[in-house]
Parts: structure tokens; C-alpha cells; sequence
């Protein structure tokens, strides 16, 4: 296990903190976009990290910014179906599927927006002190993480939104006792589930992450 340097671990840190706030902040502007004003009467759509913060969650981001394996996340984000008007969230899935996806697509952006400057430095169009590279470097890192993560399809992650608002309604008693039992699931396959869980959690997350770092490598 090679563990990150103090440097190292401010700069993860500062970017899963700030990463975690607009994906926070994305899912609540985007329920009230559909009708739901249920994030925005809690103060949920802000740039203020401690509206987002979730303590056992943020203790996760601590320990992947030392190095270790763990699972964090920001405070979850009410959302109340039953008030979407908006026509597109007509068919509530559909529109609970949106939401879910406002969260990993603004990590995808955050990432894309950093490797401007990034890649600006690289092609040595402008010069950057050592502490603003690392810091884009691991600013990148951290939101491909979050998208690709995030997209994983089981519950409470926003993947499985996604997924059940694509499907038909047959698949939904099917895959009812998967929410119930999600983040055990989930747990599982990190701490539990060794070389096989880890091999399939990225066998998952690969596909998203390599079409990132594609855009951030070759979009620019």
C-alpha cells in the first residue's frame, strides 16, 4: 500500500471536497428544475461544503486521500418524485434518472474544465508552480473517480437511478430487494469481497473512466 505525502493528501483532499459540493449541488438544482423544491427549502442548493457534509462519508474521503481503500460520499440529497411537474419528469423514473445523472455529469465537466489549464501547462503554453500542477492533477483524479464510481448500478449509488429510469417497469420488483440491501452490497465487494470484488467494481467503473480520461487527454 503506498501512501500519499502530506501534499499529496491536502490536494486530494481540497478536490473531493470541492468535487463532492457541486455533485451535491447538481442533484438538488436539478430536482428543483424538474418541480421538487424539497433540496432547496434544506439549503441543499449552495456552494457551502458543510451543507453537503456527511461525517462517515467525509471520513472515507480522508482515508482514499492518505491512500487507503474506502468508500466516501457527500450528504445525500432529498428528493420527492411525487412534486416533479416538469414534462419530461412526467414518468417519475425517468425524471428521479436525471437527477441521478446531474451528480457523476458535473464530475465529468469538473474534470474536462480542469484539464484546460492542465493541458495548457503540458503543451508549455504557460508556466504553473508544482502545488497548482498537483493540484489539477489530483482535481482531475478525483472527479473521474466520483463519475466513474458513481455510475456503478447499485443502490444508493446514482448508477442505478439511471439504470431503473431506462428500464421497463418489469425489471422494478425484480431488482427491489437489490435497494434494500445496495450499500451492504457494496461494502461487500470493498472490504470483503478481495481480489474478485475488486475486480469487478473496476471492471464497472473502467469503461467510464477510460472514456474521461480520453475527453481530458485528447478533447482539448
Amino acid at each position: 500500500m503506498n501512501l500519499r505525502d502530506p501534499d499529496q493528501i491536502i490536494a486530494f483532499l481540497l478536490s473531493f471536497v470541492i468535487a463532492t459540493t457541486i455533485h451535491e449541488l447538481m442533484h438538488a438544482w436539478t430536482a428543483l428544475k424538474m418541480g421538487d423544491p424539497t433540496a432547496r427549502d434544506l439549503g441543499r442548493i449552495t456552494l457551502n461544503p458543510m451543507s453537503h457534509f456527511e461525517p462517515f462519508g467525509f471520513f472515507g474521503m480522508v482515508m482514499i486521500s492518505i491512500g487507503i481503500p474506502f468508500i466516501g460520499w457527500g450528504k445525500p440529497v432529498p428528493v420527492n418524485p411525487s412534486r416533479f411537474t416538469h414534462s419530461f419528469a412526467r414518468h417519475r423514473k425517468r425524471g428521479m434518472a436525471l437527477v441521478a445523472f446531474a451528480g457523476p455529469l458535473s464530475n465529468v465537466a469538473q474534470a474536462l474544465l480542469m484539464a484546460i489549464p492542465y493541458q495548457l501547462w503540458a503543451r508549455g503554453t504557460i508556466e504553473l508552480n508544482q502545488g497548482a500542477v498537483l493540484f489539477m492533477t489530483s482535481f482531475i483524479t478525483v472527479n473521474v473517480l466520483l463519475a466513474s464510481f458513481n455510475m456503478i448500478p447499485i443502490p444508493p449509488l446514482d448508477g442505478h437511478k439511471i439504470l431503473m429510469g431506462i428500464l421497463p417497469d418489469f425489471w422494478r420488483p425484480i431488482l427491489a430487494p437489490l435497494e434494500q440491501y445496495g450499500f451492504v452490497v457494496l461494502l461487500l465487494l470493498f472490504f470483503v469481497g478481495g481480489q474478485l470484488g475488486g475486480s469487478l467494481v473496476n471492471g464497472i467503473m473502467l469503461p467510464v473512466r477510460e472514456v474521461i480520461y480520453n475527453a481530458v487527454n485528447l478533447g482539448l
